[in-house]
C-alpha cells in the first residue's frame, strides 16, 4: 500500500496521510498562535495535525480544535484531538490519539463510531502486541530518540526498535520522538508511513520551511526502502 492514501479496514475505506504528522499546542509554540503556525506548516507538507493540550479545560481545547478546523478543512485535512475523546465528538473531529495511559481505544470507538481515525502508542513489543487492528486505524510509535516535548515518551527505541516494531505491526505507523531533519530520512527509510514532529516545526523560525524540508527528507527516506513502506 502506497503512503498516505487509503487505508482498506474491511467495513470502511479511511483516507488518511501519515507522511507528515504535526503535533502541536500552545505549549509548543510560545508567543505565537496555534492556528497560525498550523497554517504555515500546513502550507510547507503536513498532511495530519494533532492537537495535543494535556492542561487546558475541555472548552477551551474546544475552541482551538475549532479553530484548527478552519485552517485544515478547505485543504482536506484531518484533525487529531489528543485524548479528549468528548471533546473529538463534539467539534466533529476526524478521530483522536490515545497514548499508553490515556483511555482505551475500543472506549473511543465505542463513542467516536466506526468512521473516526483511532490511533494508539505503542513504543515496546508488549504495548503493540496489545494494539487491536479491529479497532485502531495507525500507532504511533516511538520515541525513537530522546525528547524534552513529552515527558513520559519513555527510554528511546532507536532506529533498530523502530524497524523491529514496524515488522511486528502490519497497521500504518507513524514515528515520533525527537525526530528533526537531520534524521528524518533514516527513520522513513525503517518503512514507516510518516514521521510526527513537534519541535522540529513548532520550534522553527520559518515552520513553512521546515515543514516543506521534513517532507523532502521523508521522499529521500522512503526511497532508500524501495519507496514502498512496511504496512499492508
Amino acid at each position: 500500500m502506497r503512503p498516505g492514501r487509503e487505508w482498506d479496514f474491511g467495513i470502511l475505506t479511511k483516507a488518511f496521510d501519515l507522511t507528515l504528522y504535526l503535533v502541536i499546542g500552545p505549549d509548543d509554540v510560545p508567543g505565537r498562535e496555534v492556528d497560525a503556525v498550523t497554517s504555515a506548516a500546513v502550507a510547507g507538507g503536513v498532511t495530519l495535525v494533532q492537537l495535543r493540550d494535556k492542561a487546558a479545560p475541555d472548552a477551551e481545547v474546544a475552541a482551538l480544535a475549532r479553530r484548527l478546523q478552519e485552517v485544515l478543512a478547505p485543504r482536506g485535512l484531518p484533525l487529531i484531538v489528543n485524548d479528549r475523546i468528548e471533546v473529538a465528538r463534539e467539534i466533529g473531529a476526524a478521530g483522536v490519539h490515545l497514548g499508553v495511559d490515556d483511555r482505551p481505544a475500543v472506549e473511543a470507538r465505542r463513542i467516536l463510531g466506526p468512521e473516526a481515525i483511532v490511533g494508539v502508542s505503542a513504543g515496546t513489543f508488549e504495548e503493540a502486541d496489545l494494539v487491536d487492528p479491529a479497532v485502531v486505524d495507525y500507532v504511533g510509535t516511538g520515541a525513537v530518540y530522546a525528547t524534552a516535548t513529552k515527558a513520559d515518551a519513555g527510554a528511546a527505541i532507536g532506529l533498530e526498535g523502530l524497524a523491529a516494531l514496524r515488522a511486528r505491526l502490519a497497521l500504518p505507523m507513524v514515528a515520533i520522538g525527537g525526530i528533526g531533519l537531520a534524521t528524518a530520512a533514516a527513520v522513513a527509510a525503517t518503512g514507516v508511513e510518516g514521521i510526527a514532529v513537534v519541535s522540529a516545526i513548532c520550534a522553527a523560525g520559518d515552520p513553512e520551511a521546515a515543514a516543506r524540508d521534513l517532507r523532502e527528507a521523508v521522499d529521500q527516506g522512503r526511497s532508500r526502502n524501495g519507496g514502498g513502506t512496511g504496512a499492508s
